[in-house]
């Protein structure tokens, strides 16, 4: 098996068909289409299936592809710290942060660190937590910070906690239940809520649970902080939002929190990376910013 097959077979998957991942390459069709019939012939498995409108993983090809991408990863950071080593670059480091987090302590993280490596290439990925949790597994990102995962779920995941993120009730300068100081008064309103990880609940559902009370009903389910509170300055909705993101300027001057009585549960934020192997020098780098950063942020609160 040579580098160059995994290396056509990932860009085919990534691109949706063999046609995209040769312009991707900027090789020919055929030289990709020889290249993935030799690696499917090796392995004695057909790995994708072609139809119509690209191709899709077989299941042969799904359990290869989650291999491959952890190779990739392997090699490019390999490649990199040889470079390092040897004076020619100072590498790449590819960070997840979730909406709160990117909002809080991005910028002066990534100041930090461009004081140490200012040439280095940074790649910046937002999503919510369980979005972010596998693309730190098969090595699309070097690290994350956001909620950590369920450990008996992701083993191959680190976590570092980093601080503790409070919930507020929260609903648009103004609103007709501003008054309101119990849960109970606000269960039947129109709610968003983010859209939960596949294995729990949303912060909604965790927050009325809490205090012994049924889940309301939530209209809309968003899997962005900033449609959630665009909807949420511009309806009468309610939602619940970080605490430490309701204190920002920007949020500060659309909405108001509900301050219930019920003490709202919080979660930890941290860094997560993978087990195995260690991070790049790169890497580690970054996370000892955001750590830096965010110890500063608590401190300062």
């Amino acid at each position: 098996m040579r580098l160059s097959q995994l290396r056509d077979f990932l860009a085919v998957v990534d691109s949706g068909s063999i046609r995209a991942g040769a312009r991707s390459l900027e090789v020919a069709q055929p030289t990709i289409t020889k290249s993935i019939r030799s690696l499917e012939a090796e392995l004695h498995a057909q790995l994708l299936q072609r139809t119509a409108h690209g191709v899709v993983l077989t299941a042969a090809g799904r359990a290869f592809f989650a291999r491959a991408r952890l190779i990739q990863g392997e090699l490019r950071k390999a490649e990199e710290e040889v470079a390092q080593v040897a004076g020619a670059g100072e590498g790449s480091v590819t960070l997840g942060m979730g909406p709160v987090t990117g909002t809080l302590l991005l910028a002066e993280s990534v100041s930090q660190f461009r004081e140490q490596f200012p040439r280095s290439r940074i790649r910046v990925v937002e999503a919510l937590g369980h979005a972010l949790w596998p693309l730190v597994r098969d090595q699309t990102l070097d690290l994350a910070v956001s909620i950590g995962p369920d450990p008996k779920r992701e083993p191959a995941l680190d976590f570092r906690p980093l601080f503790r993120m409070e919930f507020a009730v929260v609903a648009r300068k103004g609103h007709p239940l501003r008054s309101a100081r119990s849960l109970a008064r606000l269960a039947d309103a129109d709610w968003l809520t983010l859209l939960p990880p596949p294995t729990s609940g949303s912060p909604l559902d965790l927050i009325f649970s809490a205090a012994g009370l049924p889940g309301p009903r939530a209209l809309i389910e968003c899997d962005s902080h900033t449609s959630m509170i665009a909807l949420l300055a511009k309806t009468d909705m309610l939602g619940s939002i970080s605490r430490r993101l309701l204190a920002t300027p920007l949020v500060r001057d659309w909405l108001e929190e509900i301050p219930v009585a019920e003490a709202l549960p919080s979660l930890t934020v941290g860094i997560i990376t993978r087990s195995d192997p260690p991070l790049t020098r790169v890497a580690a780098a970054m996370a000892r910013a955001v750590s830096v950063v965010a110890r500063r942020y608590v401190r300062s609160r």
